[in-house]
C-alpha cells in the first residue's frame, strides 16, 4: 500500500543528467491532490483516503458533488479518487491537507497507470500481431485475415477469449518500475525516464512501484 498521486501526461522531451547522458522522459503534471475524507475500519469496513484533483467551475458539479465537497471545506474538485491505505499510513493525513510532486523523489521507482491510446476497431495483425499470410502464388483478397481458426472436427467451435479482430487499445494499462529522473517541486512537475501510457493531457495514477528500488 501506498499514497498516490493523480496527474496529467504533458508529453515527452529529453533531460541531461549529472553524468552527461542524453535521458528521454515524460513530464507530468503531478497534484496537488488534496485529502477529501479518510474512511476506516470502524465506519466503512475498509482503510483508505479519497483525493480530489483539478479545480473545477462549481456549475459543472453535481449537487451531492458540491455538497461532499463542501463538507470537507473544498473548492469545486474535477476529479475525485480512492486509495488505500493501512490505518498507520492514514492517521498521518488530515483532511483538506495536499501532497503534491514533492511526495517522489529523484532516483525512485514507480508504477503510472492510465487509458492507453485508442486504435478504434483493428483486425489481428494489427491487434495481436498475427502474421499476414504470403503476398504471391495464388494469395488473393486474403492477406491481412485471422485464417482458420475453429477446427472442423472437436471442438468444432470458437472458444470464448480467442484472439480476433475488435477494439484495440483504450484500456488502462500500468507501467511498472520507472525512474524518476527529476522532480520540480515548486511547478509540480515529475519528470519520468521513458514512455508512459496515455495521450497528451490525458489522467494519470503515479504510486511508489511494487517492485521496490
Amino acid at each position: 500500500m501506498g499514497l498516490e498521486l493523480v496527474g496529467r501526461k504533458l508529453g515527452m522531451t529529453q533531460i541531461f543528467n549529472d553524468a552527461g547522458e542524453r535521458v528521454p522522459v515524460t513530464v507530468v503534471a503531478a497534484g496537488p491532490c488534496r485529502v477529501i475524507c479518510k474512511k476506516t475500519p470502524q465506519t466503512d469496513g475498509y482503510s483508505a483516503v479519497q483525493l480530489g484533483f483539478e479545480e473545477a467551475r462549481e456549475k459543472k458539479l453535481s449537487a451531492a458533488q458540491r455538497g461532499h465537497l463542501a463538507k470537507a471545506g473544498s473548492s469545486p474538485l474535477r476529479h475525485l479518487f480512492e486509495v488505500r491505505l493501512s490505518e498507520k499510513e492514514l492517521e498521518a493525513l488530515e483532511v483538506g491537507q495536499e501532497l503534491d510532486a514533492g511526495l517522489f523523489s529523484e532516483g525512485q521507482r514507480i508504477d503510472v497507470s492510465g487509458r492507453s491510446k485508442g486504435s478504434g476497431f483493428s483486425g489481428v495483425v494489427k491487434r495481436h500481431g498475427y502474421a499476414t499470410a504470403r503476398a504471391t502464388h495464388g494469395t488473393h483478397e486474403f492477406f491481412r485475415h485471422g485464417g482458420a481458426m475453429a477446427a472442423g472436427t472437436y471442438p468444432g467451435r470458437i472458444h470464448p477469449g480467442k484472439k480476433m479482430a475488435g477494439q484495440h487499445g483504450n484500456r488502462r494499462v500500468t507501467t511498472v518500475g520507472l525512474r524518476v529522473e527529476k522532480v520540480d517541486a515548486e511547478k509540480g512537475l515529475i519528470y519520468v525516464r521513458g514512455a508512459i501510457p496515455g495521450h497528451r493531457r490525458g489522467l494519470v495514477r503515479i504510486r511508489t512501484s511494487v517492485r521496490g528500488a
